[in-house]
This record gives structure tokens, sequence and C-alpha cells, in this order.
């Protein structure tokens, strides 16, 4: 963040708004909706100021700027039409500690003033550092648009029983359980059909009802091969409601950043080699923190049940009778092969696809999905990196032509996507040139001849 996003409480607090045309006009008008006590200072003031200041809801002091106007000001607006003495104010205010805004001038401000979305006592705001203004009023369409215009009842109605509620309810868990309630069932659906009563008659019976333990859960949630974008909108509702949230070293901090801000974060950390916590161990975690009554999230990269264990996980909660839900993710096969422009079926290249795990039990044939590659088909590799030479000697004694295509995807949808392509011969040669940290998924068969290959550090094909 380039700012600190907060919220002022300006009500019958002094503010000075500098200058008398249409900009500072659509300044005091957001200024009266705040209830500051506003003055302007302008030799001219427009025809809606001088209405502001004929019926008493703005002072006006027909002068140009001088530093003795921010005599106990809060904040100060610039926006008069002579840049000369917008840069005063700025410098003046900062002199004495006044926060102060200038209009269109972000490098001279202390603050920005959002594009703002009003449902009563419910207010967004928007900005971007003074960047994009033109792109806030189109976000700020869009979210208007989802947005019913009867929430601020909703919000009016949960703060006259706000009190009531913290008095009945003290144990805090349970308390945040009934306003989910609240906002997910009929009392918000007859506040936001405007039956106010009838919504503040449901509100009070659920109230006055024995409220029963909050009940912990667990969802075992897919977070996607990495592009935020990418998570499905039940994996970003169920992560918005979180407690506590484990998550892989796979799940980058974009998306993170959709969980709950206040929900307890634990990274439990299972690469090959790098294991925080045992599978043993994470179980155990989940059983406890639902058995405290938490709404517990296992975020998981890609999706749970292929290759993340989460039929193993779903099996234990279930036998410790803990209520569970599984929310499928985008897993990396598909999400990575498409962000790299390969189609893992094609009528005139495959005409099937198998998902394999690179790391095998011991014992196990590493390459008993060989006949499919022979016979055609996409073979998508898992965690196989470190298995390279091994695959490609494998396939090669499997009679696998060496000249079958081959692609490796690194850190697929993501902005730090790389990827290469090459035959199968080569396989371990480009192995070597992803090397880093991130996760590399292996595409074998004549698809992978479609990746779009991007820049690795003197990169060819193979």
């Amino acid at each position: 963040m380039q700012t600190f996003p907060s919220f002022l409480v300006l009500k019958d607090r002094p503010v000075l708004v500098l200058g008398g045309g249409e900009n500072a006009a659509r300044k005091i008008r957001l200024l009266r909706k705040a209830g500051a006590s506003v003055t302007v200072a302008a030799p001219n003031i427009n025809d809606e100021i001088a209405d502001h200041v004929a019926a008493g809801h703005v002072r006006h002091r027909a002068t140009s700027f001088s530093p003795a106007l921010l005599d106990g000001v809060r904040i100060a607006i610039g926006a008069a039409e002579d840049e000369t003495e917008n840069l005063a104010l700025a410098d003046a205010a900062r002199a004495r500690g006044v926060f102060v805004n200038v209009v269109d001038r972000a490098e001279l401000s202390d603050f920005l003033v959002p594009a703002i979305i009003e449902r009563g006592d419910i207010t967004i705001g928007i900005a971007s550092n003074g960047t994009a203004p033109l792109l806030l009023g189109r976000i700020r369409a869009q979210i208007e648009a989802l947005l019913p215009s009867r929430l601020g009842d909703l919000a009016a109605l949960a703060g006259d029983f706000r009190n009531s509620v913290a008095r009945v309810i003290r144990e805090p868990r349970q308390r945040k359980r009934f306003w989910e309630r609240v906002f997910d069932g009929p009392v918000a659906q007859k506040a936001l059909a405007g039956d106010l009563s009838g919504a503040r008659s449901t509100l009070l019976a659920q109230l006055n009802a024995p409220q029963a333990d909050a009940a912990g859960s667990v969802a075992l949630v897919g977070a996607g091969p990495g592009d935020p974008d990418l998570l499905t909108l039940k994996a970003q509702q169920v992560m918005s409601q979180a407690d506590a949230v484990l998550y892989d070293d796979l799940v980058p901090p974009a998306v993170l950043d959709r969980v709950r801000r206040d929900a307890e974060r634990i990274a439990v950390g299972k690469r090959k080699g790098r294991h925080r916590l045992s599978q043993t161990q994470i179980n155990a975690l989940m059983a406890e923190l639902a058995g405290q009554g938490k709404h517990v999230v296992r975020l998981k990269a890609g999706d749970p049940f292929i290759y993340g264990r989460g039929g193993e996980e779903l099996e234990y909660l279930q036998a410790y009778g803990i209520a569970v839900q599984v929310v499928p993710g985008i897993t990396a096969a598909l999400g990575c092969a498409a962000a790299a422009g390969i189609p893992l079926t094609h009528r005139d290249l495959s005409h099937g696809v198998t998902l394999v795990s690179g790391h095998l039990k011991d014992g196990e044939d590493a390459i008993q999905w060989a006949e499919r590659a022979r016979a055609g088909e996409t073979v998508v590799v898992y965690m196989g990196l470190s298995r390279a030479a091994d695959i490609r000697d494998r396939l090669l004694q499997a009679g696998v032509s060496p000249a079958l295509p081959v692609a490796l995807i690194e850190n697929g949808t993501r902005p730090e996507q790389r990827v290469s392509a090459g035959m199968l011969y080569a396989l371990p040669a480009l192995a070597a040139r992803h090397a880093g940290d991130g996760p590399v998924l292996l595409v074998i068969g004549k698809v992978a001849a479609t990746a779009r290959i991007s820049a690795l550090p003197q990169q060819r094909r193979a």
C-alpha cells in the first residue's frame, strides 16, 4: 500500500476549503455530508457555494490565502484555481501540522479523497493513489451495481441491536455466529426487501431464543494454481468467514490477501523435504481448532483432492464428527496448461489426459503411465522436476519416442510464470533451467509443442 486507508470523523470539526469554483463546491458537498464545520476562503464563489453560505451551512472569507486562515483548522482542502495559492496552503498546513489535500495534486497532499459509495452507515472509499481517477469511477459503478439499495437499512438495524446483542450473548465467537445468521438469513432478506418491522421482529425473536454453543467446522479449500482471480466464488466466501487458516508454502501471498484480515494464519509448510508439520500434526491441529468452535480453512494450492491429501484429511475429520466441506479449486494441470497455451486434450493431438505424481512410494513403478504417453495421451506430472532424468530414462526404456514434445511450466498463472519446451530426450537439460524455488509442472505429449514459451536466461528450444 502506498497510502493507509482510514475514515476521518469530521462532525463539527473546523475545515478550510481554499477556492470558490467547481472543485471547491464538490469537496464542500462531501464535507457537509460528513457534518464538518466548513469555511471557504476565496475572493469570489460560485452560485452553489453562495447558496450554502446564504443558508448558513458554510462560512465565507472573501480573501486570498494567508496562513492565519489555518488557525484552529483540523484539515484543509486546496481547490483554488491559482496554483500558487494551493502551494502556499500546502506549505503552511504542513508547517502547522494540519492535514492537507490539494485537488489533483497527490504529491502535495497528506491524504487523498477517494471515490465514495454510500449506503446509509455503510461507506466505501476507493483510491488509486491519484494515478487513475477515471478507473476509480468505473470501479465505483461496478460496486454500486452489486450492493442492495437498502443495505444501509440493514446496517442501521444492526446498529440498533448491537448493544443488546452484546449484553445477551457475551461469548465473542457465539456472538459472531449470531450476526452471521442475521446477515445471511431472514432478517437480512426482510430488511433488504423493505420490511423493516418484520426484520426487527425476526431479529428480536432470534435474540430471545436459546443460543447454541458455536460449532466449529473445517473447509478444505482449493486455492488454485496461484492467480488469485482464479479462486472460486465459494472459496472467497469461505475464506472471508474464516477464524483460522492453515496454508501450505505453495499458496502465494496474493491468495492469502483474500483471507479475512483478522483470521489466525498458520503456515503448515508442506514442500518436498521441508515439512513444518507432519500430516498427522496438521490433522490434529484442524480438529483442535474446530473443537474450539472456530471456522477453519485448510488452504491448499490447486485442488484439495488432486495430490493435496484432502481425502485423508476429510476421513480424519469425519471420524471425529467434525463438520467439513470441500471447496474444489482449479488444479495446476488445468490452470497452468491453460496459462501456457497448452490444450491438454486436442482432437488432432491427444484424446485423453493422465495426471500423475512424480513423488511415488518406494518400489512403485514411476512410469506405469508410459503406455498412455506412447498411445498418444497427454501425461501431466506433478512434483516431478527433481525426477526429470529418471522420468526421461524410464520413458525411453518403455519405448516412448525421444522426440516426443515436453513442456515445463514454472509458477503457472502467476506474474512470474516461465515456460520452456523441447523434446523428451532433452528433459533433464530443460529441468535444470527451472531449478528455482517455484512449483513446476511437467507436460508430456504432442500438445506440449503448442506451449507459449516465456523468457528464461539464455532460453532456446532444446
